[in-house]
């Protein structure tokens, strides 16, 4: 047999005042509402003032809740965050090193950039001189002796005792060639003697490397030795094999007979270079079209 619907709460009467206690909520809330509702079609407008003043009386309890609301979500946050925050360090460190690098290659690329506009200008300045550009792809280091490889050899007109210099300055002369390479032998060489001047004075000095990187300055005149630190040496074109003028040696301390000094160009800091002919040759070139023009001259007059 099935249960009755409405069963009857006993004998307790803690379970039928509460059931009476909800029968009354009920048919109160049902009355209210009534009312309201009689309101609202009576008397639209205070019925829009009631409801006005009971949405003053709520806000500040809505406001609460809402600011709970908010509060349990940002301590969400929060604690996610706080357990994300060795991955997101890691991460931040990758990007960190990622644009350290980045940088490092825009610098190199804007020094490169800087030493190839030079030569550019040089190349132009100095017109049938310049033989052929290339770069130095590698160097001695460890060895008495200092010679560097050039990307450019006797297929691109390089030959034997051709100078050879980059951006900033003197490098060497080709001692040896190959279709494709040719070596250069060093400032620094012990091998390699080549007049120099002292800038801006011209005191006449011969220049011989010590193989250990650096130079040997002794004046010509033993009986002059007055360099300071920080003086500057360029080639003087006597011997007619390197032009003058070109940028040569830094002093870094007087000696007993001359000077020792470092060049101021070194195959680590010039990656290009260019080959220029022999000095003698481009001189004797401007003497033979100076001769050729003074017969025409003659016949003129």
């Amino acid at each position: 047999m099935a249960p009755p619907r409405h069963r009857r709460p006993g004998f307790s009467r803690r379970a039928q005042y509460s059931l009476f206690v909800t029968y009354l909520l009920a048919i109160a809330g049902a009355i209210v509402g009534g009312v309201l509702l009689l309101i609202s079609i009576a008397d639209p407008t205070g019925f829009a003032a009631l409801r006005a003043g009971a949405a003053e009386v709520t806000a500040p309890v809505a406001r609460g809740f809402h600011a709970l609301r908010r509060s349990i979500a940002d301590i969400g946050e929060n604690t996610s965050a706080y357990f994300d925050a060795a991955s997101q360090n890691a991460e931040l460190k990758r990007q960190v090193a990622a644009n350290r690098t980045k940088l490092i290659e825009a610098d190199a690329l804007r020094a490169e950039n800087a030493q190839l506009k030079t030569l550019l200008n040089l190349q132009k300045e100095l017109g049938d001189q310049v033989v052929t550009t290339g770069n130095l792809v590698s160097s001695t280091a460890s060895s008495s002796r200092r010679i560097a490889i050039l990307s450019a050899g006797s297929n691109a007109g390089v030959a034997v005792g051709y100078p050879v210099r980059a951006a900033r300055g003197l490098i060497g002369r080709v001692i040896e060639t190959s279709p494709n390479t040719a070596k250069v032998l060093l400032l620094s060489d012990a091998e390699n003697v080549i007049p120099v001047i002292r800038v801006p004075d011209g005191l006449p000095a011969l220049a011989s490397g010590l193989g250990d990187g650096t130079i040997l300055i002794r004046p010509v005149d033993l009986g002059i030795n007055n360099f300071k630190r920080g003086q500057l040496v360029a080639t003087s074109g006597s011997g007619g094999l390197y032009p003058p003028n070109i940028p040569f040696a830094t002093i870094v301390r007087k000696t007993s007979d001359g000077a020792l000094a470092r060049p101021i160009a070194s195959p680590a800091s010039s990656e290009h270079v260019m080959v220029l002919r022999p000095y003698q040759e481009a001189a004797k070139k401007v003497l033979d079209e100076t001769l050729k023009a003074l017969p025409e001259s003659g016949a003129d007059e």
